[in-house]
Formats: structure tokens, sequence, C-alpha cells
């Protein structure tokens, strides 16, 4: 226990920004915002602007490239966010000397480059409303989170760093459809129930698939039952229902997935059990190590995978889905010992896969009616066998996992492009 505190203790010291640092990169944020607010007003166009996410509640990681989220809230009436925005912030950017980058996602958004300066500012158009239902994109819920946690956090930031850390290490961090895990808002709500790191990991581990938890902070639901019997059936799949304190018919975990929270808990398991600071580092890819492991045993393939899609939640989601698919794919001809899939960024991601064939597959064929099909099924494959009407195949699946997957990628190429995959590598 000693241990465990100790190492938590340690981090925090670690992960806790520099003062200096911050006061930097928010006095440069007030002159940001000053300018936009002087474009908005210029333009007399009907908005407002605050900084949301880690900044507003001061549960930020200490980091060589800080970004700050801005938000720009526009009145109900306007439709193009995203259009009115890029009038505002490109001269705002231009007259500043700073480079701008748009990003492209279910709103677009600018990201802008500080000069001389270790961060980037996020500047996302939101919708000014004054209730959470009346929300056209998740984004405009923002406005309503900074409030409730920075209320409530005082005391706990450091908590919700160290968790964050550990999360991002473990690569269970954020609801992009490619991770499909906690949100830094949702760690925030865990934190502030549990009070602590360790006490959320201790409970956490525990939960399991025919014992899933509610979490209702606000106190919206006299029970559990009521909250499956309120929630719309898509948010309620998730391992942990988080109820949004601030939107009673939201899911704040609705996002996590049940792959990325058993990897979450394993990792967890493994830290409670054995305390060590590696846990909070980045892990790298030992692909020598992986084959070492499994040689002789079963076949091993590493996969690089490139998108024309842009680089983000975009170009990762798209990666990832067509990963899972050759994954699907690959299932049906070899058991599957261990699979892994990364993006960092950028139009590529990086894999692997450790599987051997199946000692056989059955096939099923034609109607036994259809004798012609039948007759045809039967000059294909040497074993074959009668079930449910219907002629069946066994069949031996001798070769190679690299083999298989090199002759799949090229029968699929036509897919591919449809998938935006412009490029995949097969290496043993």
């Amino acid at each position: 226990m000693g241990d465990l505190q100790k190492i938590v203790r340690e981090q925090i010291d670690v992960l806790r920004p520099d003062k200096k640092s911050i006061e930097s990169i928010l006095k440069i944020s007030k002159d940001f915002i000053s300018k936009i607010e002087d474009q908005i007003r210029k333009l007399k166009v009907n908005a407002d602007v605050f900084i949301g996410g880690s900044f507003a509640k001061n549960t930020q990681l200490k980091s060589g490239n800080y970004d700050v989220d801005v938000f720009v809230r526009f009145d109900w009436k306007y439709e193009s966010l995203s259009n009115i925005l890029e009038k505002i912030i490109v001269p705002v950017a231009k007259s500043l000397k700073m480079r701008i980058e748009k990003v492209h996602g279910s709103r677009d958004y600018f990201r802008v480059l500080i000069q001389n300066t270790p961060g980037y500012f996020e500047v996302i158009p939101v919708m000014r409303i004054k209730k959470p239902q009346e929300e056209r994109n998740v984004t405009d819920l923002t406005y309503f989170h900074g409030p409730y946690v920075k209320k409530r956090i005082s005391g706990l930031e450091d908590q919700v760093r160290v968790a964050k850390q550990f999360l991002i290490a473990q690569e269970v961090y954020g609801a992009e459809t490619y991770v499909r895990g906690f949100s830094g808002y949702s760690i925030e709500l865990l934190i502030l129930k549990y009070k602590s790191f360790v006490k959320m990991l201790r409970e956490l581990v525990k939960v399991t698939s025919d014992k899933r938890i509610v979490i209702d902070l606000a106190k919206y639901y006299p029970n559990t039952k009521e909250v499956f019997i309120q929630l719309n059936e898509a948010k309620i799949h998730s391992p942990i229902i988080l109820i949004d304190p601030t939107y009673k018919e939201r899911n704040a975990l609705a996002a996590l997935s049940q792959e990325t929270f058993s990897k979450f808990q394993e990792s967890a398991k493994s830290f409670l059990k054995n305390p060590n600071a590696k846990f909070f580092e980045r892990k790298n890819i030992d692909i020598n190590a992986v084959k070492t492991k499994y040689k002789g045993k079963y076949d091993f393939a590493a996969i690089h995978l490139d998108t024309n899609k842009q680089p983000g939640d975009i170009a990762g989601t798209k990666l990832k889905k067509f990963f899972d698919m050759l994954l699907r794919e690959l299932n049906n001809y070899f058991v599957v010992k261990e699979n892994y899939f990364r993006y960092n960024g950028g139009t590529r991601s990086v894999a692997y896969i450790v599987g051997k064939a199946k000692k056989e597959i059955v096939r099923i064929g034609p109607p036994v009616i259809m004798k012609h099909a039948v007759t045809h099924f039967k000059t294909r494959h040497a074993i074959t066998f009668i079930k449910n009407k219907h002629i069946h195949a066994r069949m031996k699946v001798a070769v190679s996992l690299k083999a298989y997957l090199d002759s799949w990628a090229k029968a699929t190429k036509h897919k591919m492009k449809q998938m935006y995959i412009e490029n995949i590598k097969i290496e043993d």
C-alpha cells in the first residue's frame, strides 16, 4: 500500500504543470481571445468566447506542447458555424502571425499554432444553447461541463491528472471511434465520484459484464432500474453508465466499448497488484519480443496501413475500421492469439497479429436439390458431406498467416479504395 501511494505521489509531482508555463499560456490566451472578440464585433456577429477543456478546470497535464480549447459560442440563428468562424479566426491568426490549420470533423474547427511558445489553440464553434436538450452537436454541451467540474474539483486536480496519464499510457484515453475509451470529462466525473485515482481503479476493476454499474452524481434517478427504463437503448450498452450531471438523458461514457474497458481493467489489476511507474509511460512496441514469445507456436505478421483521409479522428477511425474488418475475415480461417493496433496521428497506423491456421474449416454449399450446383461444388472440394439439406465441405487451411494476408490484400484492393485505405504493407 505504501509503495502504491508513493508511486502515485511521485507521478503527481511529474504531471503537475509548472506555474510559470501556465501563466504564460493564459496570458497569450487572454490576448488571443481579445483579438477574436474584436473581430466578432467588427463583423457584427452575435457570439461570445470562452476557454474550455482542462485549462478551464486546471486539470491539464504538464506538457511540452500545451493545447488550449477556445470555444466560440454562436447565437441559435446561425447555421454554418464553421464558415462564420473561419471569417473570424483567419484574420486574427494573420494579424498575430500565427499559422492556422483547418481540421475536419462533425463541425470543422481550427488549430492555431502559438509562436515561440510550446502550444496551440483549438478554436471550436459551438451553438449558444440555454438547455442541454437543445444541443445540435455534442460540443455544444461543453459550456455546461466546465462550470460543473470547476465548482467541485478543487483539491482533486492532481487525482485527475494521474488518472488521465494512466489511461493515456494504457491506450484507453479518448472517446474517438478508433479508441472508444474514456473522455477527459468522464475521468473528471469519475474522480468526483471516487475522490481518488486509486479508489477509482479499485472500484472499476469489480465491474463485470453481468454486473454493470450506474453512476448518477446528480441523483437524477431514484434507482438503477429507472435509468434503464428512461435512457435510450443506444446509450446504455457501455460497461459503465455515467449519467452526465448536467444532462440527465446523456451517458458520458456511452462511447466506451467492452473491448477497451477490458483492456483498462487488465492494466488496472496489474498496477494494483504490482505498482510501478512504468504503468504511466506509453509503451514502445517491441516487435522482436512478441515474435520471440510466440516463435514455433504461432505465426506473426506486422501490418502498416495508410489512409488518404485527414489526420486525427477521421484518419484514425478509417484505419481502425479497416483493421477490424481484416480481423473479422481472418477469424474465419485462423485462430487469432493476439492482435494490436495503434494510431499515433498522421495518416498511418501500425498493427500486428499473432495467430495460426485452423486445422480445418467447414464451408456450406448449395442445397442438395440444386444437383448441378452440388456437382460443381464436389469438383472443387475433396471432402464433402450432407447436413441440414445442404452440401458441406471440410477444408484444410494450409497457408501461413503472411501468405494469407498478402493474398487477401490483393483481393481486397477495391474494398480498400472504398474505405479510403491507400496502402497496406505486411511483414513477417
